[in-house]
């Protein structure tokens, strides 16, 4: 394996420079806020009272974390992977359509089917066919101003969508709580960066556990869709298995299914990402989800959310999340950029043409 602490190392696992992606989050995200902020929208669009965001992978992460807190508000966003059709949509309905290539099929399968609707529309995107779309329809587009893996883009994809809702007057001002967490970012980046030694980086130590291990990571409320974020960052950084599973659901079934097959019991790791501010009966189910796992000897380790509300949990565990996967990839001695099965996949698909 790998030495963490080794600098040579690090530079020749890791040529593509993913490490400066990940310390880089916190500016992104106060770049992709600020952006949301000063973009310009129709007034109608504040008139909105449901939001719809298409997209996949990297670029649907984000339409999923703020839906969670959305929920918190009483506010309705749904997240819609996959081809057209979308749910119905009228004027009331915004349709945010994110993708970072602007040439993601599902996404413009999702295009095509609304084009002519009257939804209101904001194309996210760094350019390709969604761009051409904006362009030539003047649906307003909000650019992701980043060249990296759209996994890599999580400022424009998560604080973007956040700071657009917010200057639509659909969420509730929260610009101290993003203040608030992007300084905890700033200062947990500096906590796991590659600098640190292993002795003193808990994102390093969590890494060399996991090892060897399927990685599944818990979440419930709120942390539901960090909990994806690790499963999907492990997946493309590290090159590795990993499952996600939710409280309270995974307490009707998953537990139960412990037992077997004894590899994977023995070969598992649970990682379960928590925060006190979930409801009471949700933290005790934790509690006594960990008896199980004890019970069952099955690996296990509880993460915390911190800094004061929703979103700065979110985002330290988010942080927490693309270290550990980062270092994981180190340790299993590949590069944590390239997506070489993604790249086959899409060029298998594109011999069979576009959808129609």
């Amino acid at each position: 394996m790998a030495d963490l602490d080794s600098t040579n190392a690090i530079e020749t696992l890791d040529p593509s420079g993913m490490r400066r992606h990940l310390s880089g989050i916190p500016a992104q995200c106060r770049r992709a806020w600020q952006r949301a902020l000063d973009m310009k929208l129709p007034d109608s669009y504040s008139a909105v009272s449901r939001i719809v965001v298409a997209g996949m992978g990297g670029s649907a992460i984000g339409g999923d974390l703020v839906a969670a807190l959305a929920r918190l508000e009483g506010k309705s966003l749904q997240v819609h992977r996959g081809y057209a059709p979308l749910p119905p949509v009228d004027d009331t309905i915004l349709v945010i359509l994110s993708s970072y290539s602007g040439m993601t099929e599902e996404t413009l399968s999702c295009m095509d089917s609304i084009i002519d609707s009257p939804s209101p529309k904001v194309i996210a995107t760094g350019g390709g066919r969604l761009a051409e779309i904006a362009s030539d329809r003047g649906i307003p587009m909000f650019p992701i101003e980043y060249s990296a893996p759209p996994r890599a883009v999580i400022g424009y994809s998560f604080f973007g969508l956040l700071g657009l809702l917010y200057r639509l007057s659909f969420m509730a001002d929260c610009t101290a709580a993003v203040e608030d967490a992007l300084a905890l970012m700033e200062s947990l980046v500096d906590r796991f960066k590659e600098s640190q030694p292993t002795a003193s980086n808990p994102a390093k130590q969590l890494a060399q556990k996991l090892v060897g291990k399927l990685p599944v990571i818990y979440g419930a409320g709120f942390m539901n869709p960090v909990a994806r974020r690790w499963k999907t960052q492990v997946n493309e950084n590290s090159k590795s298995w990993a499952m996600f599973d939710t409280l309270p659901e995974l307490n009707h079934n998953t537990v139960v299914g412990y037992p077997n097959p004894t590899s994977v019991t023995q070969g598992s790791l649970v990682v379960l990402l928590s925060s006190p501010l979930l409801h009471p009966r949700i933290l005790l189910r934790y509690r006594v989800t960990r008896e199980i796992l004890e019970r069952e000897g099955i690996a296990h380790q509880e993460l915390q959310g911190e800094g004061e509300g929703p979103l700065a949990q979110m985002a330290s565990l988010i942080v927490w999340g693309d270290y550990v996967s980062y270092y994981l990839a180190l340790l299993y001695c590949v590069d944590p950029t390239p997506v070489e099965t993604i790249d086959y996949l899409k060029d298998r698909l594109a011999r069979y043409g576009l959808p129609a």
